[in-house]
């Protein structure tokens, strides 16, 4: 796999943009996140074959985003203090491992620990990722970010599809089929790893790594203010999509009577639309401001998730798609804002916001079931319409983006 200009140049566009390792970067996270997205999509086999409650697959969900949250700060800190190139390939191999347990486990609690395995995986895998990207990026910060996260976000529409066609009629061991794609990940992962060792090699006959651009600092107060409200929009942004992801298929059967499989292709739908808007935010952030772009895509779809719980079935699936074109666009705004208001510390802030996320999926899963349990799975729907709303506190951002706004233009374009 070529490197970037400061390497050799092969692999590189005239901006200095690694392209191939981008495109490696998004496919590996495709495959991780595909797999990821079999867990929430084997559900409704889980539950029956478990004879569980939403509460606990809400548990399911939690065990399995806290695991993957928790860990990603330290591996992104570490990852900024000590690079190691294989760290990718080591990440989707316990990804492997976590699916042979799910496939073959005959109890509740060792799903749990198969789940909580998958989760190790992820937290190795999302920092270190997202900060190669950035490394490969050639300046255009947004638009790798954008690519790398579109790669996920088609994997997780995938995962429901795929479960649909090769698990819904033959059982859970099929499960076992998808570790082929596990292997094929850490094939993918070794070649970027080999990219990475030959790029630290050739930095350290230069004397080190490049060093980021020069930015406008900050005072330490308004820094930790923007934080919080980042982390705040994460809130709402993750929080709406746990309702979405976990109990999306659950709502369709409850208020419309549709069958599983059918739910599966609906749940698909979603999440496609959902990697369709991710390729957005990043480019456009780029070019107009992250801010807007956070603003339009968080507070922009309470309109649609006001209306969603009040439709009928087919307007329902309509709004659906909106809603993730338009809140998938703001994650990758998000995560560039932070490493800009933090300069120097790529794999941290990465490994915090996804950490942060993963963590808010999950209790947000766990907090959903619960409601669900208690009250109806409409009534989900209807409380987390308002969740867009807190996409109001982007107010309090401060623009970081006038001297960014150009970077294509003084990067040059392919």
């Amino acid at each position: 796999m070529g490197g970037d200009n400061q390497e050799s140049g092969r692999g590189s566009g005239r901006d200095g943009t690694a392209w191939k390792v981008l495109l490696a970067l998004s496919a590996s996270h495709a495959i991780n996140d595909t797999l990821q997205s079999l867990i929430p999509a084997v559900y409704p086999l889980i539950k029956a074959s478990f004879s569980l409650n939403y509460a606990q697959i809400g548990l399911i969900t939690l065990i399995f985003q806290l695991t993957a949250s928790l860990l990603q700060p330290f591996v992104g800190l570490y990852a900024d203090r000590r690079s190691h190139p294989n760290a990718l390939a080591a990440g989707m191999g316990l990804t492997l491992i976590g699916f042979v347990l799910l496939a073959k486990v005959p109890s509740f609690d060792l799903i749990l620990v198969a789940v909580a395995v998958i989760g190790m995986g992820s937290s190795i895998f999302h920092p270190e990722a997202s900060r190669l990207a950035k490394m490969a990026s050639g300046g255009r910060h947004g638009l790798a970010q954008s690519i790398f996260q579109v790669g996920g976000n088609f994997g997780s529409s995938l995962g429901p599809l795929l479960a649909a066609l090769v698990i819904a009629h033959h059982g859970r061991s099929r499960i076992l089929w998808f570790t082929l794609l596990a292997f094929c990940g850490i094939l993918v992962l070794s070649k970027v790893g080999a990219w990475h060792r030959r790029r630290i090699a050739v930095a350290a006959s230069k004397g080190g790594l490049p060093k980021a651009p020069p930015h406008r600092e900050l005072p330490r107060r308004r820094v930790a203010a923007a934080v919080a409200v980042l982390l705040l929009l994460i809130f709402s942004k993750f929080f709406y999509m746990a309702s979405m992801t976990s109990y999306y298929m659950f709502y369709l059967m409850a208020r419309f009577h549709v069958p599983v499989q059918r739910a599966q292709v609906y749940l698909f739908v979603f999440l496609a639309s959902v990697a369709a808007g991710t390729i957005v935010g990043g480019p456009f952030g780029d070019r107009y401001g992250r801010k807007y772009v956070i603003w339009i895509s968080i507070l922009g779809v309470a309109p649609f998730t006001l209306l969603l719980p009040h439709v009928g079935l087919g307007a329902t699936i309509g709004l659906s798609i909106v809603i993730g074109f338009v809140l998938a666009s703001a994650f990758s705004a998000i995560l560039v804002y932070a490493q800009e208001l933090i300069p120097g510390n790529v794999g941290l802030v990465a490994g915090l916001f996804f950490g942060f996320a993963f963590g808010m999926a999950g209790i947000g899963s766990a907090l959903l079931g619960r409601l669900a349990d208690r009250t109806s799975i409409e009534y989900v729907y209807q409380v987390c319409a308002f969740l867009p709303l807190i996409g109001m506190f982007t107010a309090f951002l401060p623009n970081l983006d006038a001297g960014n706004r150009h970077i294509g233009e003084t990067k040059g374009r392919p």
